[in-house]
């Protein structure tokens, strides 16, 4: 029997109505008929943006952020279709090898990529040069450069990601274990957010929780940590369709839940405000919502 809502588990809705305009900022679209990159791990079901929709009016977010997966390593057709359905609600986040030209960046600018991720958590090899190099490429456009890798890697490349000319967007909590709250890793991103030149996403908390759960108590003190760090610094996402729990490999999150522990998070309207539709704005560049839009 097909879900109701597919690669999301359970039927509930969550227990708060979401502000106008709010945003969802980590999605992914997976297209069966879109061969995989060599070497990638992680082989997903199809998941499309009608899938997405269902789950979408379940949570009650209105706009989207697609990043491309690393299923794709850099193969930004899945995302960019999936980019031009959803239409001027959405921004795509894309993957570069760097050798790209400029007329082919200001292309993708024009489509609504905004950002550009570089994912190390699977064993990429990508070094603190070809990291520069590609922020060097993007910076003319006003993109950001969104991250995801292991606490030593982060803390290793600390005077590399200090200097580059880009904003830094951190996904999934950093990469940081609620169990590392307070390590060095931790600091540093703090250390960022405050220094006005990064942002975090709380997205994926099952992926760095013990228990592989959002529900995961744990997950409290280090969600908070980056809210009262910098709260004007804070965006979330879904993570959705959760490619590693649609691959088969943990069980698959409940996107009511997620919304209801986000909730829990900030702990006020103004500041659920601010995560899911000011700070969305600021990073991603959607038009201000208006008191006629709302």
């Amino acid at each position: 029997m097909r879900s109701l809502y597919p690669f999301s588990a359970g039927e509930s809705l969550p227990g708060t109505q979401l502000p106008a305009g709010a945003c969802d900022a980590h999605v992914h679209v997976y297209d069966s008929s879109v061969p995989a990159a060599p070497g990638a791990r992680l082989h997903p079901p199809h998941a499309s943006v009608d899938d997405y929709r269902h789950v979408q009016a379940r949570m009650g977010t209105t706009r989207t952020v697609l990043v491309t997966p690393s299923t794709y390593g850099s193969n930004n057709a899945p995302m960019l279709a999936a980019l031009a359905t959803l239409g001027p609600s959405a921004k795509g986040v894309a993957v570069i090898r760097g050798d790209e030209s400029d007329a082919h960046l200001r292309e993708l600018h024009a489509l609504g990529v905004c950002g550009v991720r570089i994912n190390l958590s699977l064993g990429a090899t990508n070094d603190a040069r070809s990291m520069a190099h590609i922020a060097d490429r993007i910076a003319p456009l006003g993109w950001h450069l969104q991250l995801l890798m292991p606490s030593d890697q982060l803390l290793a490349m600390a005077s590399v990601l200090r200097s580059l000319p880009v904003d830094l967007v951190f996904d999934h909590f950093a990469r940081i274990a609620p169990a590392q709250c307070g390590h060095p890793a931790h600091a540093l991103v703090l250390d960022l957010l405050h220094s006005g030149r990064a942002w975090i996403k709380l997205s994926g908390g099952y992926l760095v929780s013990a228990t592989c759960s959002t529900e995961d108590p744990a997950l409290d003190a280090l969600a908070r940590s980056y809210l009262d760090a910098v709260p004007a610094r804070v965006v979330w996402g879904s993570d959705w369709p959760h490619a590693t729990a649609s691959a088969g490999l943990q069980p698959m999150p409940d996107d009511a839940r997620q919304i209801d522990r986000l909730v829990q998070w900030a702990g006020s309207a103004v500041c659920l405000q601010q995560i899911l539709v000011t700070n969305p704005e600021r990073l991603y560049g959607f038009a201000p919502i208006t008191h006629t839009q709302a």
